[in-house]
């Protein structure tokens, strides 16, 4: 196969994602915007705001929607049963204490899941609950045959799961697998992994349990898509997002860009299971809920994602756009922009956009306005329209053979705007 018959979307070069235990073509979406989104610190999500919300991910194609404590609040109590009963396709799960109490407050509200948490680290035993292992193994293994005797599906999870002892860790995963849990989760709750300790943990994990493996990675040094990423090469079956990555502190993954990363490596799997182009609609929703913008350089939505600048990349993406895009902007309602208006601009793309207005320049006209321009925007930066108008009075100017001198009398880029 020829270089120009590859797909230049797909990998040459052959990584863990081949490996017999990899999820990266498997796996399941448990969003956590309205729990883990709540804990962000602009947060605050009226009871319809988080239908709306439910609803567009449900629209988007999550697979499952978790929601906050109903033991959190009377408020969060109603909220869960509300959404309970909007009969989505996504399952609905409440993330709970490994308590009793929470676990029957949770099954009344008519929630598909529980999701049940408890701390494992030192740092947890000693200073949050002050319990040891076994008291944890007892205590889940009441809370987990309670909810399995009511019909629901039970994740366990351990918190700081990476700052735990492995040998606990893995004797508590062991005790309630073997209880028949759906899942088991791994937590780095003060972001503190890397890939190659995530990969580690969860392969050593798969080899333990036999049920599915759910993740959830926080933010704080900026590695929980990449450790997402790892954690479904070497046996993860579930990640946790939330949309823009909302949550405590520097939140976990976010929704949009654990997208891109596994439209990066399954375009076709990851198209066929989600609604793509619903995307910008969930984030824009989200934003205005708690008062941010959708970050410049967000993945895919950023208003810079499928921005082009420099002169050789515009040229390579005019010609193929799958020289300088990994991500194909069409296929999530989006469309690329090649910015001309500046000092790195490049004749091509100059002559892509007189192409665009048929002005019928030739190529030495474009080249000679590409020389103006730059010359222009090392001043400052000019705007599409100012570089249109340029562009509009050069052909016209043609007629009478005045175009040449209609760039020799422009001096600043204030002078086009009143042209």
């Amino acid at each position: 196969m020829s270089p120009s018959q590859r797909d230049p979307s797909r990998s040459t070069i052959s990584g863990a994602a081949s490996s017999y235990l990899s999820n990266v073509s498997n796996f399941k979406i448990i969003e956590s915007t309205l729990r883990e989104g709540e804990q962000f610190a602009n947060a605050f999500f009226t009871t319809e705001k988080k239908i709306e919300i439910a609803k567009a991910l449900d629209d988007f194609g999550v697979e499952y929607l978790e929601l906050t404590s109903p033991a959190a609040s009377t408020q969060s109590y109603n909220d869960c049963k509300a959404i309970s009963n909007l009969g989505l396709k996504a399952k609905i799960l409440t993330h709970v204490r490994c308590h009793m109490d929470d676990a029957k407050l949770a099954v009344e509200t008519g929630v598909d899941g529980l999701d049940v948490v408890i701390g494992t680290s030192s740092y947890l035993r000693e200073f949050s609950h002050g319990k040891d292992m076994q008291y944890i193994i007892d205590t889940a293994t009441e809370v987990i045959q309670y909810i399995k005797s009511q019909g629901l599906e039970v994740r366990f999870s351990s918190e700081d799961s990476f700052r735990s002892d492995i040998v606990d860790l893995l004797n508590l995963y062991r005790a309630v697998d073997k209880l028949g849990v759906n899942r088991v989760g791994i937590a780095d709750t003060v972001g503190c992994a890397s890939p190659d300790q995530v990969a580690e943990l969860v392969r050593t994990l798969r080899g333990v349990v036999s049920c599915d493996i759910e993740c959830h990675f926080h933010n704080d040094t900026n590695c929980a898509i990449a450790n997402a990423y790892a954690a479904l090469q070497n046996g993860a079956t579930h990640v946790d997002t939330s949309v823009l990555g909302i949550g405590e502190r520097n939140g976990i993954p976010s929704l949009g860009g654990f997208i891109a990363r596994m439209y990066a490596a399954d375009k076709e799997y990851v198209k066929s299971k989600y609604n793509l182009t619903k995307l910008r609609e969930i984030e824009n929703l989200v934003a205005d809920a708690v008062g941010v913008s959708v970050p410049f350089n967000n993945p895919i939505t950023g208003y810079c994602a499928f921005t082009h600048k420099a002169g050789i990349h515009a040229k390579a993406i005019l010609n193929n756009p799958s020289t300088y895009e990994i991500l194909k902007p069409e296929d999530f309602g989006m469309t690329r922009y090649v910015a001309i208006g500046h000092r790195l601009t490049g004749w091509n793309a100059v002559k892509n956009r007189v192409e665009q207005l048929s002005l019928g320049l030739t190529d030495a006209d474009c080249k000679r306005i590409t020389a103006k321009i730059k010359t222009l925007a090392d001043i400052r930066p000019l705007s599409l329209d100012d570089v249109d108008k340029l562009l509009r009075k050069y052909g016209e100017a043609m007629v009478d053979d005045s175009h040449h001198a209609i760039l020799d009398s422009i001096d600043t880029p204030d002078q086009i705007t009143h042209m």
